[in-house]
């Protein structure tokens, strides 16, 4: 897996190289420490490069502003990255989507600009499509924009709920968004067929802040990540709640999971937000992570017409695609080779199917 190219890393990771060339007598020893540390980091950094850049197909995209999530039109011909331009969570009116070609190459980094043109946009999170239409997740509200012109077209204001900052979006295939609150621990479902009429789906403090959701592609149901305890939660069609992966202290693997999607084989991929790691789980729960050591990976989303990875970093103004290995459960009938380190990478989300 490629990550960020050098020029990303040095801007966020080693701003404070130059203080091995300058200094004075008073605070010589202060910036000896700093020097050091920076040579660190850079050590740390230069490893990390050279032990991915070998992957093929990795893909780094950078200049953007605090990116939160990153995903793929159903057709395959777009992919969009919902920018904070900021930190997340101000209503500041910043926010952009970034609009990207078929092979992952920036078209308008700026395709939807919030204070330009009318446009409002604070701080874009959790996206998804449906139809000829871009739902975001902005703050308070869903806002939905034209895919191929970006014009506003849909503005759902979730204010009598008393919510504060909504985060995943995912659509089902069947014209239905299902958007968590994370803070409220609930998940609310719009339905696209009806005027975009807006209903309370669940609440329930099991769900533990709910970060990251999914549809899985062969059960239909819903699937949740927690930001709290690292759980994942699969919610049956009478809402009851069953945990898939548990995370107790005996069993603790996960730290703050932040995204879930899966492959079109089955295997849920998990980002973890504060450890930097993506995790790939198998349909007979084995798991590992298949990328470690990233900058703060956001969510993590699958394209899977092309068995591409999608992450956005948060704190390094990144985000990249990446393909995947063909995992051990696909049914190839060739032999496998063993795997390396060059076989794992990272990239970005196909369109979500949920069965009825």
């Amino acid at each position: 897996m490629v990550s960020y190219d050098t020029h990303v890393l040095l801007k966020h990771k080693l701003h404070v190289l130059p203080l091995l060339t300058c200094g004075s007598s008073a605070d010589t020893g202060q910036r000896l420490t700093l020097s050091i540390r920076s040579l660190l980091s850079f050590l740390v950094i230069l490893a990390y490069l050279t032990a991915w850049s070998t992957t093929s197909h990795g893909f780094p995209i950078g200049e953007l502003m605090r990116p939160q999530s990153f995903i793929v039109s159903p057709s395959g011909k777009n992919y969009f990255i919902a920018n904070a331009n900021g930190e997340p969570g101000k209503q500041d009116n910043n926010g952009f989507i970034s609009k990207l070609d078929i092979n992952g190459k920036p078209i308008d980094l700026h395709f939807i600009n919030g204070g330009t043109r009318g446009t409002i946009l604070h701080s874009p999170n959790g996206m998804a499509i449906v139809g000829k239409t871009l739902y975001v997740a902005d703050l308070d509200t869903i806002r939905g924009f034209d895919i191929n012109t970006g014009q506003s077209t849909v503005t759902l204001s979730f204010s009598q709920f008393h919510i504060t900052e909504l985060t995943d979006l995912i659509a089902d295939g069947a014209g239905q968004l299902f958007v968590l609150d994370t803070e409220g621990n609930a998940i609310y479902q719009i339905d696209t067929t009806q005027d975009h009429s807006v209903s309370l789906y669940l609440q329930n403090d099991q769900l533990a802040s709910p970060r990251g959701l999914a549809v899985h592609p062969r059960s239909g149901r819903l699937v949740v990540v927690s930001l709290d305890n690292g759980t994942v939660l699969d919610i049956a069609q009478d809402l009851s709640i069953h945990e898939m992966i548990s995370n107790s202290f005996f069993t603790g693997r996960f730290q703050h999971l932040s995204g879930v999607d899966f492959d079109q084989f089955g295997n849920m991929y998990l980002s973890d937000l504060t450890a930097g790691k993506i995790w790939r789980v198998q349909p007979d729960q084995k798991m590992r992570p298949i990328a470690e050591f990233l900058i703060s990976p956001t969510s993590v989303k699958i394209d899977r017409k092309k068995h591409l990875i999608l992450v956005p970093y948060l704190y390094a103004d990144g985000a990249e695609m990446n393909g995947l290995e063909r995992p051990a459960n696909a049914k190839n009938g060739s032999k496998k080779k063993k795997r390396t380190l060059s076989d794992y990478g990272l990239g970005m989300m196909g369109g979500d199917t949920r069965k009825k």
